[in-house]
């Protein structure tokens, strides 16, 4: 009997073995696609007569195969509705406990949009256009390891109107989102020579690792009202002049002065990470630093915040003497781009579709951060507030007469709530700043807003907001006092503030 058959216009891989008989050997391999799933509930066999030619077979010898099959329970059989496999209890599937408690109840993790919001219908619609205008080649890796033209174009355009950077299309690469452009710099740039990387303490952990695995070391700029402190010895320094995460500050002008003559007088490279520029609500945005000194600042942005991180896509605009050594890098297969998610994205920006959503979101999350402000100032008003200009995060600062960030972030966990703790953030672990919470507004889906906002006040009311009987502030409510609103939040780990 051949090993491969069809029903219908569906192939059909089928391991009868060594037996006697061809009827058995059917039966035994008609069995067991029911059983590993491959034929599934429903699915319709085909006649007795069309598969006996073609297996080659008599046509009786199939109808007996069906025949006992049925009579076993794995097959069905109805007049005028032919043979068909029949519905089995589906066996259990156990969740691992790993993939319940990453999910918490009430999700305030900084960093994540609202991923509900996803503009599903006109990205879809997008797609469709750039499939119907894509040659052939649109199936094939991107022959330019900048990445489509089509897409770098639009960026060009957008990037300058939307964040004042001064690029051009021949000087934007694409990239699988900004944490492997951030390793693709850190290779181009210890390839040219550079020995140490410098970033913002406090400042995403995980980045730490990323530029450490280029072989690049890690040195730390202090961040403190003003923004990072600018200066050291290192090669290329990271800075985000927007807006400061986790500290919710803009660099002071004076700072980004200090950063260009810095890379003018010693050769150095300041990689500007924009991750959410677009996001201001008090005033315009701020512009991009780049547009000050394109010769040596090297612009990074991606779509993580202004669509979703499951896009993978980020970009670079380049300075001219550092394109060649980031190409050369980006030439490996492995780091290419999807071309059809360059090409949708590509037409989602020439519709306007990109500048329709981000103002939208930006007018949701501004909404959203006056709510959280004003609930805050009503129910704690001990805490204070900070970095609420822009961003999807606020920053608050805990009293040093309370409950630590630690016990803070468990007390909130017990009733579901995930936020992080500032010291989650810190490099220097004897920086004497205050203890905070990093509270993420935009996560929540539009409608579950509201209830995530009560969860939140609520636990940190109970924390904060008054003296319990034994005199300390919220002590009472410590160690499994709190009543359980959901699954505990997962603990936080390098995932839990992606950067893709």
């Amino acid at each position: 009997m051949r090993s491969s058959w069809a029903i219908g216009d569906v192939d059909l891989y089928l391991e009868p073995g060594p037996v006697r008989g061809r009827r058995v050997g059917l039966e035994r391999a008609l069995r067991a696609a029911v059983v590993d799933g491959r034929l599934a509930p429903g699915t319709r066999l085909p006649s007795s007569r069309t598969l006996a030619v073609d297996l080659a077979m008599a046509r009786n010898t199939v109808a007996e195969a069906y025949a006992q099959l049925v009579a076993e329970g794995y097959l069905t059989a109805h007049r005028g509705a032919g043979t068909v496999v029949a519905e089995r209890p589906a066996d259990p599937v156990p969740v691992p406990v790993y993939a319940r408690a990453s999910t918490p109840r009430f999700d305030l993790r900084p960093g994540r949009p609202d991923l509900s919001a996803f503009p599903r219908a006109r990205w879809a619609a997008a797609q469709r256009r750039a499939l119907a205008a894509a040659g052939s080649d649109a199936f094939w890796p991107a022959a330019d390891p900048r990445g489509r033209i089509e897409l770098r174009e639009r960026l060009a355009e957008y990037l300058g109107r939307a964040r004042g950077v001064r690029t051009r299309a021949d000087r934007i690469v694409v990239c699988a989102g900004y944490t492997q452009a951030l390793a693709v710099l850190g290779h181009a740039l210890a390839a040219r020579g550079a020995r140490r990387i410098a970033l913002e303490d406090p400042g995403l952990p995980f980045l730490r690792e990323i530029v450490a695995r280029t072989g690049l070391g890690v040195d730390s700029l202090a961040v403190d009202e003003h923004g990072a402190r600018i200066g050291g010895d290192a090669d290329a320094i990271v800075l985000t002049p927007a807006n400061q995460s986790p500290l919710g500050l803009t660099l002071h002008p004076d700072r980004r002065a200090a950063a260009l003559r810095w890379a003018a007088e010693t050769g150095g490279v300041v990689i500007e990470d924009d991750y959410d520029g677009e996001f201001r609500y008090d005033r315009h945005p701020v512009g991009a630093l780049q547009g000050l000194g394109a010769d040596h600042v090297v612009y990074a942005g991606s779509a993580s915040k202004m669509l979703s991180p499951g896009l993978r896509l980020g970009w670079l605009a380049l300075p001219p003497h550092l394109l060649d050594d980031v190409l050369a890098v980006l030439k490996r297969p492995e780091l290419a781009v999807g071309t059809l998610e360059q090409l949708t994205l590509a037409e989602f920006m020439a519709a306007g579709d990109l500048d329709r959503h981000v103002r939208r979101s930006r007018r949701v999350y501004r909404d959203r951060r006056d709510r959280l402000v004003a609930a805050l100032a009503r129910e704690v008003p001990r805490l204070r507030v900070r970095g609420v200009a822009a961003g999807l995060q606020i920053l608050l600062e805990l009293p040093p007469d309370g409950p630590d960030e630690e016990e803070a972030v468990a007390y909130l966990a017990r009733r579901g709530v995930a936020v992080h703790r500032l010291g989650w953030y810190r490099h220097d672990r004897s920086d004497d700043r205050a203890p905070g919470l990093v509270v993420g507004y935009a996560a929540p889906s539009g409608h579950a807003f509201a209830g995530t906002l009560d969860a939140l006040v609520t636990g940190l009311a109970e924390l904060y907001g008054g003296t319990s009987p034994s005199g300390g502030w919220g002590r009472a409510y410590l160690g499994g006092a709190a009543p359980e609103a959901g699954p505990p939040a997962a603990p936080t780990r390098q995932g839990d503030q992606t950067r893709p």
